[in-house]
This record gives structure tokens, sequence and C-alpha cells, in this order.
């Protein structure tokens, strides 16, 4: 059995300029290869790759020429906002469709061939047209540069045929400036219709309110919450009124039994004169006492009907009532006792034979006065029943109109909540119609400015440009970074197969790894025929690669100037 044999790691030597001077001359064509090799495969791409030519055109979103303070427009929708719309409507497979197959144009004949159209239309709408919103600084005083508005937007198309390319920009201009137009009319139209709707909803919903609000009126006349203070105040006057006539109907009542009372004492003194209207003749006495009480008679209903004016005006306590009452009952207490001396003297008279009786015309005067103020009294009598009986139809008047009134007072509050609403709800509906007439107003006149062309609108700040230069390949940096490639991977390889050696290279490397003096050295004989041989197939096999190579990328820049032409 073999003895295990022992190994021994050697760490390698730290190479130096000469060590890496050698590893370029031992590895050159690992190195060039590649990286001739990458100059071609980058020149034959660069030449392959279809130029790409970008036409583009800036719009400008310009203000309304009419100052806003004076005339402010409804159309409150931002320019931007607006373009999106029209973006996505111009931008729409339809569009984009129309675009494409249009026979001046005819876009992507060879895609067309092998993709679906609507492929096509997506990376046209994704890649290949770009529409950006141009940020501007703020000139405002308090902008100061930082803040930044949108006014302008950049229309851009790319592709292979730069005329093609420039009459899609163009036509994406126009369908803006032909989309914006009908936007703006159809935009104002609409909201001059729905205003005018809106109005025509407004007024007949404001004309109903009206109409019920004069039949809550008409219904409930002289019950409106508004007639109240009215009605408390005619309530108060009516009874102040109804106070009045009480009053006065309490004063004739009054009047009346004063008249009845008066009446009563002449119907007395009448009855007492007619019995007492003969005299007997030769008895003086009995006609001077005669005389004294009609006198007395008279000056009592004198007295009361004094009296009875001063109580219509003043209470009892007054002094000249106490007064008056006090010479009354004086003046009656003499009436009766004269009246009782006239009844025993009429009695003791008639046992005397000798006297005669005759009519006393100072009697008979006095019955005419007493019954002329009699039928006076009973006129006056009568016309205070009446009054009173007036006044008393008067007073049933009132109580029914208080009544009433009252009524309408009890019934206010419960009313009060219909009628506060249908004033509120007919407040707002006067505001909205309001607002819908100035709306409609402002709409007008919108509509005035977009047809004017006075309103905001789109202007084509650059037109279209025809590009000069494709923006894309660059053809120097393709060739440049695809040799840059091939060099970095030709390194590699050479370091990776440099790893790979453990050979003994060098004096250098004998020395380090065996730690023995080099005597001498003994350069390495090779057969001249070998050689030879060597080098005609090295340089057989770069002449064929650079031809190869010159060929393709000839080839290929042929192919772009003149292939494709």
């Amino acid at each position: 059995m073999a003895s295990p044999q022992n190994y021994v790691s050697v760490s390698r030597r730290p190479p130096d300029i000469e060590d890496y001077i050698d590893m370029l001359r031992r590895y050159r064509s690992w190195i060039v290869g590649p990286m001739f090799a990458g100059l071609v495969l980058s020149v034959v791409v660069a030449f392959m790759w279809p130029d790409t030519y970008i036409s583009q055109a800036v719009m400008r979103i310009t203000p309304q020429q009419v100052p806003e303070n004076l005339v402010p427009s409804v159309l409150n929708t931002q320019m931007a906002e607006r373009l999106n719309q029209m973006q996505q409507e111009i931008l729409s497979r339809t569009s984009l469709q129309e675009l494409i197959l249009r026979p001046s144009l005819d876009l992507y004949k060879r895609e067309r061939q092998r993709l679906p159209l609507e492929d096509i239309i997506q990376d046209m709408r994704n890649k290949y047209i770009q529409i950006k919103m141009m940020d501007t600084p703020n000139s405002g005083p308090t902008g100061g540069g930082e803040r930044r508005v949108a006014s302008a937007f950049l229309i851009q198309f790319s592709y292979s045929d730069r005329y093609k390319a420039q009459a899609v920009v163009r036509e994406l201009v126009s369908k803006f400036m032909e989309q914006i137009t009908s936007v703006q009319k159809q935009q104002a139209t609409l909201t001059t219709g729905f205003l005018n709707d809106e109005l025509k909803t407004s007024k007949e919903n404001l004309d109903s309110l009206d109409t019920e609000i004069m039949k809550f009126k008409s219904e409930n006349q002289g019950r409106l919450p508004e007639q109240l203070p009215a009605n408390i105040q005619a309530l108060q006057g009516l009874r102040m009124e109804l106070n009045q006539i009480n009053e006065a109907i309490n004063r004739d009542n009054q009047e009346k039994m004063f008249q009845e009372s008066t009446l009563q004492s002449l119907k007395n003194q009448g009855s007492f004169i007619s019995n007492n209207l003969e005299d007997t003749v030769g008895n003086q006495t009995t006609a001077v006492k005669n005389e004294r009480l009609i006198r007395l008679n008279q000056a009592i209903q004198d007295g009361k009907s004094n009296l009875a004016g001063l109580m219509q005006t003043f209470t009892e306590d007054y002094p000249d009532i106490k007064t008056m009452q006090a010479r009354l009952a004086a003046l009656e207490k003499e009436r009766d006792d004269l009246e009782k001396q006239e009844i025993e003297h009429a009695a003791t008279a008639t046992a005397e034979p000798t006297s005669r009786k005759v009519t006393n015309p100072q009697m008979q005067k006095s019955l005419q006065d007493v019954q002329a103020q009699t039928s006076a009294t009973q006129v006056r009598i009568q016309a205070a029943t009446m009054d009173i009986e007036e006044r008393t139809r008067q007073r049933a008047e009132l109580e029914k109109q208080i009544v009433a009134i009252q009524s309408r007072i009890e019934m206010s509050p419960p009313l009060e909540q219909r009628y506060a609403a249908l004033l509120r709800d007919y407040d707002l509906a006067k505001q909205n119609y309001s607002e819908m007439v100035r709306r409609r107003e402002a709409s007008d006149t919108a509509q005035n400015l977009e047809e004017h062309k006075a309103g905001q609108n789109l202007e084509v700040l650059d037109p279209a440009s025809l590009p000069e230069a494709p923006s894309e390949p660059n053809r120097l940096a393709i060739a440049g970074i695809g040799t840059m490639l091939g060099l970095v991977a030709g390194i590699l390889l050479a370091g990776g197969r440099e790893v790979k050696n453990t050979y003994l290279k060098n004096l250098k490397d004998v020395r380090a790894y065996t730690n023995l003096p080099v005597l001498s050295s003994i350069p390495l004989l090779e057969n001249a025929l070998l050689v030879r041989r060597k080098r005609r197939l090295f340089w057989l096999a770069w002449s064929s690669a650079i031809i190869i190579g010159s060929i393709a990328m000839s080839g290929s820049a042929y192919y772009y100037y003149f292939g494709h032409a």
C-alpha cells in the first residue's frame, strides 16, 4: 500500500510590472479578440438600429382677454384638466388608428405585418407620443421663482421618418386646436342649457310656493302670524269700546231710573193737583198752602235733576252731592208736613157748610205744567230705552267681534310654524332663483366670450419641427461602449487563464518557489517548421477575423446608408 503524499500549499508571488507585461504578451490574443468582436458587434448593431426622429411642437395656454373682475367666467375647469380630457380623446384608439392607416402617413407598415394593430396603437400611445406640461416660474410678487404654474405644454412624436414625424405632430396640434374649440363651445352650450333648465325649474318652484302662500293667506285671512299684533291691538280697541258702551249703558240705565223716578213723582204730583184742583171759597189759607206745596214739589224736582247730573260726574262722597242730598231731604220733609197739614185741613173744611168749591186757576196751571213735564219725561225715558237697546245691540256685536279676534289670536301659534315653513321655503326658492339668474347671465357672457375668442384658449407657440438629426441611436457611443465591453471581457478572460496557469514562467518564479540559486537557463528550443506553422495559423485567423469583421461593419453601414433608402 503506497504511503499518502503530503502536499504543501505555496502562496503565489506578488506580480510586478514585468509580470503584467509578460501577461499582456502571452494573452494579447485573448484581450484583443473580444475587444475586436465587441467593436464589430456594436458597429453592426449601431448601423442596423433604425434612426428615430423626434418632432415636437409647443402650445401655449392664453389667459382670458377680458379681465375677470369685469366678466367672470363660469367655465371654472382648469385648462390642465381640459387638456387631460382632450388628450384622452385625441389619443384614443379610434383617433390613433385613423392616423396610422391614413394613406398619406401609412405608419408602422412593417410592424403591422407581424403585430396586431392593438399592440401598435398601445406602443404608439405609451412610447412614441409624449405630451408634457411645461412649468414656468410664477411672476407674482410672492412667487420669487419658486412656485411654478403650467402655461404651456410640449407635444412630441418619435418615428423613423422625420417627415412623417413632423406630419403626425402637426396633426396632433390640429386636433388639439379643433378639440379645444369644440370642447369650449360644447361646454358653454351645455352649461347654458343646464342653467336654463335649472332656472325654469326654480321659477316653477318659486311660482308654486307663491301660489301656495297666497292660498294660505286667503284661507287664513286675519289669523296670520304677521297679523297677530294688529289683532291684539284691535282686541284692545274693541275691549275699550266695549267698556265705553257698558259705561254708557250704565249711564242710560241710571238716567232711565232717574227719569222713571221723576215720572213717578210727577204722576204723584199730578194726582195731588187733580185732587186739589177745586178749592172751597172763603178759605184763603188752603190756597196759600197749595201754592206753597207746588213750589216745594218744583224745588224737589229741580234738586233731583241737579243731583242726577252731579252723580254722573262725581261720586257720592263729593261735598256738593252731600249738600244737595241734605237739602232735598229737608225739602221733602217740609213737603210731607205740608201735605199732612193739607189733608187735615181738608178733613176739617168738609164739616163747614158755608164753604163752596171752585176751580183754582193756580192749581190748574200747575197741573198743566206737571202734565207737560210728564210728557217730556216719558219722551226722555223712551229715548233712554232706545239708546240702551241700541247700545246693547252694539255691545253684542262687539262681543262677537271680540270672540272672533280671540279665536284668530288663539289660532295664530299653530299656523305660525306652517307659515314660517312656507316663508322659509319661499326665501330659499327666491335665493335659488336669483342665483340661477346670475349664473345664467354669467353663462351667456362666457358663451359670448367663447364665440369672440376672448376667453381662455390655446395657441401654437412653436409649430411642429422638422428634425435634422436623429435623436437615437448614438452610433459612436454604441461603438465605444461595445469596444469597451469587449476589452473588459478580454481582460477578464486573460485574468482567468492566468489564475489557472500554475506553471513556472520565468526565473523569478523559480527562485521564489524553489529557494535555490539559478546558475544558468536554457532557452526553449522549438522546431522551426512548427513555429512558422503556428505563425501562419495565427495570422490567418486574425486576418480572417479582421476581414469578416470589416465586411460585417461595411455591410451594416451600406445597409444603413443605401439599403433601406
